[in-house]
């Protein structure tokens, strides 16, 4: 792991070499320089976590290196440290931008401590630079891939739905996008600058969603030994993505039911009401119109979080889209592999239009990311594609009926069972899907471990 990096700006030779010497004991990578004029020309070539610099410095002062430091793409923390302390220059410098103000004499343990924070602080300012720049180039409306009629109004409803603070109800099937659309509507709602939490419903245990949705008191249970917030506290006036609403019990949908209506909850072991202000957006890869008819349900929840719903189409049902996506993922991957980006051979599009694509874009995503790896030339051919779509043309026999889309559904089960070593754990996360919906989909279909 590479060391932080420090340009230490001081005039005084002696000073110079001491601050050095604590620093780099320290374990940081120091740069040194004597004026402003270097440490500017430092800035231009070299980058840095942190400026530590003098303030006065003859003609370019420690206000000027500040001033350069900070309009940097990805700009370092300034601290200034100078004998000549005044408010009006701790007023300055913070107003401009630095981090920190000290005066000398400074000892090692202040001066130390200050750095750490101020590394500390530009490297959580560069990750959410970092995830803005991700939001903004991810869930942005105009990068949605959506050609065919069905998608883009879909996504007509998105920019309509994320103007309101409406619960809003995802169905499709696994892989077809249900949190790509919830972390759009939340990027384009008034609550963008607040948090996006999400939790898969289906992943947990009853009594560990709970303690995660709801947080939990000191000595709650066995192994809570601090109080802790929940997931609905930490989306405290952003949204809270429930993944696979459906796959929790009535018992629990109480408890939301609960927690939704009266805008508030309570942490497990706690009996203090605590006020949560969270734009909550459901996703099931269910029918849950059906769960409800079944008894599976809550009524009254479904109606709660029915206000809006979206249904995504799966990929087969929107082959327009097919293309215009492989050749967006061919774009997000090809960084990872030498050479310009490759096409795609005609044989090779004809394959990937045909096939059925029973996990939907993820599936897509998966097999384009892996031609990737494995094409030889700047084309990908059909050889590169995995073997259930290389072999689509020869999925049966003549005289023999199709396969059912359940049949195809248990084959690709098995398949990824195999792939992943019989883990149910790593294959429901291939498959994405809770782990308990592929342990009922294996009982359904009878699927086992070979003995």
């Amino acid at each position: 792991m590479s060391r932080e990096r420090i340009l230490l700006v001081e005039d005084q030779e002696t000073t110079r070499e001491f601050v050095g010497m604590i620093l780099s004991d320290a374990g940081y990578e120091v740069d040194s320089a004597e004026d402003g004029a270097k440490a500017l020309a430092l800035l231009d070539d070299e980058a840095y976590d942190l400026v530590l610099t003098d303030l006065k410095l003859g003609d370019i002062s420690g206000i000027d290196v500040l001033k350069k430091a900070i309009s940097l793409e990805d700009p370092p923390a300034v601290i200034i440290i100078t004998a000549h302390g005044t408010i009006e220059n701790a007023v300055e410098a913070i107003k401009i931008g630095a981090y920190d103000y000290l005066t000398k004499p400074v000892g090692s343990d202040q001066l130390l401590h200050s750095i750490h924070r101020g590394i500390d602080r530009r490297r959580l300012a560069s990750r959410v630079k970092k995830l803005e720049s991700q939001l903004e180039q991810d869930f942005k409306f105009d990068n949605l891939v959506a050609k065919s009629s069905r998608m883009r109004q879909v996504i007509e409803t998105v920019r309509q739905v994320a103007k309101s603070d409406t619960t809003v109800l995802i169905e499709g099937e696994s892989g077809t996008g249900k949190e790509l659309v919830a972390r759009a509507i939340h990027a384009n709602s008034r609550r963008r600058n607040q948090g996006f939490v999400a939790i898969n419903c289906g992943a947990l245990p009853e009594t560990l969603l709970e303690s995660e949705l709801f947080g939990y008191t000191k000595g709650a249970f066995t192994g809570a030994v601090e109080t802790r917030k929940g997931l609905f506290e930490e989306a405290h006036e952003g949204s809270l993505f429930l993944d696979e609403i459906g796959e929790t019990s009535p018992a629990f949908q109480v408890k939301l039911l609960r927690a939704l209506q009266e805008g508030e909850i309570r942490r497990v072991g706690g009996n203090k009401p605590i006020i949560v202000d969270v734009r909550v957006i459901a996703a099931s890869n269910q029918d849950i119109k059906s769960l409800v008819e079944s008894g599976a349900f809550r009524t009254d929840l479904y109606y709660r979080i029915y206000v809006i719903s979206i249904e995504l189409p799966p990929l087969r049902e929107r082959k327009e889209d097919i293309l215009p996506l492989a050749e967006f993922f061919i774009n997000r991957h090809s960084s990872k592999r030498p050479g310009p980006t490759p096409g795609l051979d005609h044989k090779t599009i004809a394959l990937l239009e045909s096939y059925h694509w029973p996990g939907n874009i993820r599936e897509l995503e998966n097999a384009i990311e892996r031609a990737l790896v494995l094409a030889g030339s700047d084309t990908v051919e059909p050889r590169d594609l995995p073997l259930d779509v290389q072999n689509l043309n020869n999925s049966s026999t003549p005289g023999e009926m199709p396969l059912s889309m359940k049949e195809m559904e248990k084959i690709h089960i098995i398949r990824i069972l195999e792939a992943a070593g019989w883990n149910q754990t790593e294959a429901s996360k291939i498959l994405g899907i809770g782990y308990n919906t592929l342990w009922r989909k294996m009982k359904e279909y009878g699927i086992k471990k070979p003995a």
